[in-house]
């Protein structure tokens, strides 16, 4: 059984999460407060966290940062606030996901779903278990496993979240194309509904940073200016 740690103020949204994901087969832990939330993080050890950014003791967004620092759970973002600077701000904050109320219950199980399973994966890359693509070609190429949502960087696993995931598989199958920001946009929109240009910056700038050795100089992701983007293959020699 997974265990979900819910930390939203309003008792009533709580009540409804805790509910249905216990319907799921999720044991539940509630924290009604940012504090709260930090001890059980410690005590309950979940396996992924849905963290409401208006906390009466804590920003949301702080509160994130700090998860972040002292574990590696799946976050996910359960807010009402829609507006591309505080989606941005939870994405450099280290969340994974971001859900604006209201939406549908089905659609959050689904993504915790998913969440956990790119967790379990992670983790198994961690202690060793690399796939039986990874070989020695692996130490000198950017891999993708879409079916078990793995990115392999010079033979380590990476982690990525969702939607940077979803644009490294559209570079990777397209090397040299170069993508608008309009085409990331709607490759990513089937579960992301509010990625918006900047969002897709914040993605470029955090996959550069997981991929490239010098991420102020790119190698693999190239700006196209007036345009978008692009991925290069090694064996390309930059500008």
């Amino acid at each position: 059984m997974y265990k979900l740690l819910v930390i939203e103020d309003d008792k009533m949204m709580s009540e409804m999460l805790s509910m249905y994901m216990s319907g799921e087969g999720y044991e539940i832990k509630q924290a009604e407060n940012g504090e709260q939330g930090l001890k059980l993080l410690a005590a309950f050890d979940p396996d992924v966290v849905l963290l409401d950014l208006m906390l009466p003791d804590w920003d949301g967004t702080e509160l994130c940062i700090r998860m972040r620092r002292q574990s590696s759970v799946p976050i996910m973002i359960v807010s009402m606030k829609s507006e591309v600077s505080e989606r941005v701000q939870a994405l450099r904050a280290g969340a994974d996901d971001y859900l604006c109320k209201p939406f549908s219950m089905h659609e959050l199980s689904a993504r915790v779903e998913a969440l956990i399973r790119r967790s379990r994966l992670m983790q198994a890359g961690a202690a060793g278990e690399r796939p039986e693509e990874g070989g020695p070609d692996a130490e000198k190429e950017i891999k993708l496993d879409a079916e078990r949502r793995l990115l392999l960087v010079r033979g380590g696993f990476v982690e990525t979240t969702f939607s940077e995931f979803e644009i490294m598989k559209l570079f990777l199958s397209h090397p040299g194309k170069v993508f608008t920001r309009e085409d990331l946009i709607n490759a990513i929109r089937g579960f992301d509904s509010f990625v918006t240009d900047r969002a897709i910056d914040v993605h470029i700038v955090n996959l550069r940073r997981k991929i490239e050795k010098n991420p102020k100089e790119p190698h693999y992701i190239r700006t196209v200016w007036g345009v978008g983007y692009k991925y290069v293959t090694e064996v390309e020699a930059p500008h």
